[in-house]
């Protein structure tokens, strides 16, 4: 039986982004939060470093400096407008979350203790400055208890372990509008449609298309697949930042802190290497800069270990206090993850895939875009999910928490203000029903292929051939294996053929989203020509202002003559909102 559901606002996603947009529309309208996890146990729990914003409670800075690094951090596909935004309500963000309970660090004085952060400079670049708020390495964690809490107080209704699988779409004059949603229920396979007048996604990245990854299995790029089944663009899905530090071998995240409380990296020669890639701030650079600068040490065969695949993290000349009351997470990974004890040992790392750039194209109020300017009304996003874009080609440390605070409140006020002044507009005949053919045909499906080792293969042709480093050959290679992938993914079958909390066949629909989403980010790297942030084209290694200061938009279109649903991704572009930076070279 299909239960049906009514509410001006459906929320997708109980991550920071989710809760705080909840927490602005579930005061104005009647909100639902739909997700496939329990709300506490989001992806934005894992965050570890802090959330930036120009206090200058430690040290001199302002909002300017903030934007102009987010911006050179972007290599300059910033939307500029977008980055001022974000970093003029930056402040009241963190004074937002302190209010509702946050238990930030303290300085002596009781303000909000702030540290240095990759890629956060004072007077353009000068050096480096203590912009990063933060509650010891657990910052995420601790934004999503508190704006969990604050749902709570206000009674925002969760509908948890709800998996959307579709988003309804009804004609209008202005083309497709989104009147609801459709989710299955995880304990008991049933069906929910819910009708609202606004919908906002907020359901994260997609960093399992990569097997050495910082994030959880739950991060399979749901909301973009959906969107992009919807025939609805996704911008800069290109660029993918690899995390300089995971812990080698595995993709743990060892949180950007631990460099910014001193920590140091060094090669096989015992080398703080850093010091020849940036100068000036060293360990300090941006991420995209880091990842590179360690990959390539590696390459050059200064890598350590018995394979010589990795460097070491140096927390070993730092006090024990410090390490304790600053960085009590990520020390005892490395003890309980790899058996290293950071008072004494180095720690073995290597880049691991973090965070997509790209997304759900928006403006600066959430708004979906349906191509490079016009709105789609009642649709938003914010988060990971979205392309602001605030983060251009690479995102700078601690800019993920305060985007998901800044733009998740933004999404939550104007879907409100949206939904107030319209009616719902009535639900297409058995909204459902496509949904219920694709479950029914995964579980009843007798073919010779296993979930595991499509997801498996596609990791590790990922991995090998898109990762930091990427090239024509490799992309191409990437491309065809996606292809071969897809032909097989046909064929899947799920051994678990029960209602009741079948995560077999979950995982099965995860595994088509996380094809789809591989696909585009290969076919829009292939595109360009040039390198850029987290994209490096080693036959391409500079930077092309002339032909590629521009967003990549890509669209699925059905193909010509194309039977049984095939179709091919065009890509368009978008040109990037400069306001007061020049493009200039990035020098750290």
């Amino acid at each position: 039986m299909v239960q049906q559901h009514k509410y001006d606002v459906v929320i997708v996603g109980a991550g920071g982004a989710g809760m705080r947009a909840a927490l602005e529309s579930g005061q104005r309208t009647r909100t639902a939060v739909l997700t496939k996890l329990y709300p506490t146990r989001s992806h934005t729990g894992a965050a570890q470093g802090g959330m930036c914003a120009a206090l200058a409670n430690v040290e001199e800075d302002n909002w300017e400096w903030h934007t102009f690094d987010t911006v050179k951090g972007g290599d300059y596909l910033v939307d500029q407008d977008a980055a001022e935004v974000m970093a003029k309500e930056a402040i009241d963000a963190v004074l937002d979350l302190e209010k509702m309970g946050l238990p930030f660090n303290r300085t002596e004085e009781g303000k909000i203790d702030q540290r240095r952060f990759g890629g956060h400079t004072r007077k353009h670049g000068e050096a480096a400055v203590r912009r990063s708020c933060f509650a010891a390495d657990r910052t995420g964690h601790m934004i999503l208890q508190t704006l969990y809490q604050q749902c709570i107080k206000h009674n925002v209704e969760f509908y948890n372990e709800f998996y959307v699988l579709d988003l309804v779409m009804s004609e209008s004059s202005t083309g497709p509008t989104p009147v609801g949603v459709v989710a299955y229920e995880l304990a008991t396979g049933e069906i929910h449609v819910f009708n609202a007048k606004s919908i906002i996604f907020a359901t994260g990245g997609f960093g399992k298309v990569f097997r050495t990854t910082s994030n959880a299995h739950t991060l399979t790029g749901d909301g973009m697949g959906i969107v992009w089944r919807k025939g609805l663009p996704l911008e800069d899905m290109e660029f993918f930042q690899f995390h300089p530090t995971g812990l080698a071998g595995l993709g743990v995240l060892l949180s950007e802190a631990a460099r910014g409380e001193g920590g140091i990296l060094r090669n096989s020669e015992n080398e703080r290497f850093m010091e020849r890639y940036a100068p000036t701030i060293k360990d300090l650079a941006p991420r995209d800069l880091v990842a590179r600068a360690m990959a390539n040490e590696v390459r050059e065969g200064r890598g350590s270990g018995p394979d010589k695949a990795y460097v070491y993290l140096d927390l070993t000349h730092l006090p024990r206090e410090q390490i304790d009351a600053k960085l009590p997470d990520i020390t005892e990974f490395a003890r309980t993850y790899l058996g290293v004890e950071p008072y004494t040992e180095l720690i073995p790392v290597f880049p691991t895939a973090h965070y997509a750039m790209g997304g759900i194209p928006t403006n600066i109020k959430g708004e979906a875009l349906r191509d490079n300017h016009t709105v789609i009304p009642g649709l938003y996003a914010a988060g990971e999910v979205a392309c602001v874009s605030v983060h251009g080609a690479n995102r700078l440390g601690t800019n993920s928490l305060l985007d998901i605070n800044v733009f998740g409140r933004r999404a939550g006020l104007y879907a409100a203000e949206y939904a107030m002044g319209v009616d719902f507009d009535e639900l297409p005949e058995s909204p459902e029903t496509g949904v219920i053919e694709m479950i029914e045909a995964m579980r009843d499906a007798g073919g010779s292929e296993r979930v595991s080792v499509i997801r498996q293969e596609l990791q590790a042709t990922m991995d090998v051939n898109a990762q930091v480093y990427r090239d024509e050959g490799s992309l191409k290679q990437a491309l065809s294996d996606i292809e071969g992938l897809k032909a097989r993914y046909v064929n899947v079958s799920v051994q678990d053929k029960g209602k009741r909390f079948n995560t077999d066949l979950l995982e099965a629909v995860e595994l088509g989203f996380l094809l789809d989403l591989a696909e585009v980010l290969v076919v829009s790297a292939l595109a360009r020509n040039e390198s850029r942030g987290g994209h490096y084209r080693e036959d391409y290694p500079t930077r092309d202002d002339v032909n590629f200061l521009r967003h990549t938009m890509a669209y699925r279109e059905p193909a010509e003559g194309g039977a049984g649903g095939s179709y091919r991704i065009r890509l368009d572009y978008k040109p990037v909102v400069e306001t007061r930076y020049k493009p200039m070279e990035r020098k750290y």
